[in-house]
């Protein structure tokens, strides 16, 4: 589906109701989770986070809204425990755009979906090709959304006026997008399929500590050697410490540039490495010692505790590298590719929503020691496919690498 367009599309530029005053004591929340305990139909849901300026991900403000509540704006500094709202909208469904940007801090202050409607999913679904919230509800509702505050830092106290006018708005007309959405889905014949990713994303566990964080440094690719990894490692670990202690954004504390760059360069002294700019931060500046030691430590270490160019994967290797680690499987991957993107365009949707892309990869890398449409059908399953998924694709996917074998290409 592309996206439609409005011939007639009105700014939303206040809310119904107006702005309501921030929640920030408990008294003032019992009496809105009694309000919206007795509202009827779904929730809408929306939180802001302070992205790019705190370490933690932990939501600032919680904005909802149902029929016969209204909308309420929760401060979760103030009032950090919203077990009582769980408890209230148990069996309520509550609808998030992007729901997996958001759980996570909605869940540190105790409030859990258990029925999930997600719009950005289902806009996915139905093969919009933009599901940006404000495009969405112009593009179906006709109502244009400003978005002018979504990066904005959700930490300041007292929050602006303007702020809350946007964090209202972002819920005003959230309801609507989904039972347009709903119907869409219905029409098109993909309801129980949404209720199935839908389920998924809220049983999704949360994602565990990543092996070697420090590698995701951007720039890091410069770095060819394992002293220069070293430095990158040390340097890392110690601005993440920082950054964790006083709550800041880690690249706001010293950017990755600063790091590759004293990786590259291995500076010996005070002097050189504030030669490099950003370690000249207000920020930065204070720990020029513990810089200059990491970069140190990194020049002397046993070469046996240098990292690895490369690190360690539990997954199949690069997809670029497969026609000369594995030919067989290269061809199994370009069969199932074309299997998936031919089922994509059939269904109206991304591929990456019809078949997760690491599936594909792994299912073709270490594929069933017999192929059926059963074996291909089992080893989704493993790999977290839904059963929708599974029913569209473990036949034709089946077919495709039998395919490959009959012609004695593998």
């Amino acid at each position: 589906m592309t996206d439609g367009s409005n011939d007639t599309v009105v700014p939303l530029l206040e809310p119904r109701e107006g702005i309501p005053s921030v929640i920030e004591h408990e008294a003032d929340l019992t009496v809105t989770v009694e309000a919206f305990a007795k509202g009827s139909g779904p929730v809408a849901v929306d939180a802001e986070r302070a992205s790019g300026y705190r370490y933690s991900g932990r939501a600032y403000l919680v904005q909802l809204r149902r029929a016969g509540a209204g909308t309420a704006l929760i401060d979760p500094i103030t009032c950090p425990d919203l077990r009582a709202l769980d408890g209230a909208l148990a069996g309520v469904e509550v609808i998030l755009h992007a729901a997996s940007q958001d759980l996570a801090c909605l869940a540190e202050v105790g409030f859990r979906p258990h029925i999930l409607f997600d719009t950005e999913l289902a806009g996915r679904l139905l093969g919009y090709e933009r599901v940006g919230l404000g495009t969405m509800v112009e593009n179906i509702l006709g109502f244009r959304l400003e978005k002018g505050h979504s990066a904005a830092d959700w930490s300041t106290r007292p929050l602006p006026e303007d702020w809350l006018r946007y964090a209202v708005l972002d819920v005003e007309m959230l309801i609507e997008l989904r039972n347009a959405l709903h119907d869409q889905l219905v029409e098109q014949g993909k309801l129980e399929w949404a209720h199935e990713e839908f389920a998924a994303v809220l049983s999704t566990p949360a994602p565990g500590p990543r092996t070697d964080p420090w590698r995701r440094t951007s720039g890091i690719h410069r770095v060819r050697s394992q002293r220069g990894l070293a430095a990158v490692r040390e340097i890392w670990t110690i601005r993440d410490e920082v950054a964790q202690a006083i709550d800041l954004a880690p690249g706001r504390v010293l950017p990755d540039s600063a790091i590759v760059a004293a990786a590259l360069e291995m500076p010996r002294t005070p002097k050189a490495l504030t030669a490099i700019a950003p370690f000249t931060g207000r920020v930065a500046r204070r720990h020029l010692q513990t810089w200059l030691a990491a970069v140190n430590l990194a020049r002397s270490m046993d070469e046996s505790l240098l990292p690895q160019p490369g690190g360690p994967g539990d997954g199949p290797p690069p997809t670029n590298r497969w026609a000369d680690r594995d030919p067989a499987a290269a061809k199994r991957l370009a069969a199932a590719r074309a299997v998936v993107a031919a089922l994509a365009d059939e269904h109206h949707m991304p591929t990456e929503n019809l078949l997760q892309p690491d599936a594909v990869r792994r299912l073709t890398w270490e594929p069933p020691e017999e192929v059926a449409d059963d074996s291909v059908a089992e080893r989704l399953r493993e790999l977290g496919a839904r059963e929708w998924q599974i029913k569209l694709t473990s036949h034709p996917l089946a077919k495709a690498l039998q395919r490959l074998e009959i012609k004695g290409e593998l």
